[in-house]
């Protein structure tokens, strides 16, 4: 066996191993680091926009506190202006769209119904669940039934009967019955003031409730 021979036959293994690597680095390397780039430059912009978006929040709950503090002192104009201005410029904030509720308030005590009932829906339309948005879906049926519009708010009172304590329950039934009386539908209404009289005899409306079943009750003059 030549020398050449014995160095083939007794190369070194480790040497092979480098060899792999440095392969698989010149194949795969690059394309590693730049997924890593990638990765970090996501990762930062992510972090960015969280804090632009914290910012933002910051800014939109200030603005909308003090507008809130207008709407408590009755100065509805002017926290009807600065709730539209938290929606329109930070509408993709919590505050900005909490903005939309209080311009509804805002406009229901100006005496305008139709706006009110625009921006109650606009903020459920983006906040469909929970206590605050059943708290909309509450003034939106007094709006609208402020608005003559009996049948839309008789559904919206029915559809929050057993959402907060029996008290409300029973006022919900007792207003669904006086939109059916509204409309002209009678037997409507006594089927909401009986349930009323039946489910939730305890509370204060109870006693209306029936007196206004022997109201129907009675004969026509």
């Amino acid at each position: 066996m030549t020398l050449e021979q014995k160095a083939a036959h007794l190369e070194d293994p480790g040497a092979r191993l480098i060899d792999r690597l440095t392969s698989y680095w010149n194949r795969f390397g690059r394309i590693a680091l730049i997924t890593l780039g990638v990765a970090a430059v996501v990762a930062v912009a992510a972090f960015l926009v969280q804090r632009s978006r914290a910012a933002d929040e910051r800014q939109a709950a200030a603005r909308l506190a003090e507008a809130s503090l207008q709407y408590w002192q009755n100065a509805y104009d002017r926290s009807l202006q600065g709730a539209r201005q938290v929606a329109e410029q930070w509408p993709g904030t919590p505050s900005g769209v909490d903005a939309l509720r209080l311009a509804g308030d805002s406009y229901f005590w100006m005496g305008n119904y139709k706006d009110a009932s625009a921006q109650y829906e606009s903020y459920l339309a983006k906040r469909k669940s929970g206590v605050l948005a059943d708290a909309v879906r509450r003034s939106l049926a007094y709006t609208l039934e402020s608005n003559r519009q009996p049948k839309e708010a008789a559904a919206q009172y029915e559809a929050l009967v057993g959402k907060f304590d029996r008290e409300s329950s029973a006022e919900f039934l007792y207003a669904a019955a006086r939109c059916y009386l509204a409309l002209n539908q009678p037997r409507e209404a006594e089927a909401r003031l009986k349930r009323l009289a039946d489910e939730y005899g305890e509370t204060t409306y109870a006693g209306r409730a029936r007196v206004a079943q022997a109201e129907l009750a009675a004969p026509a003059n």
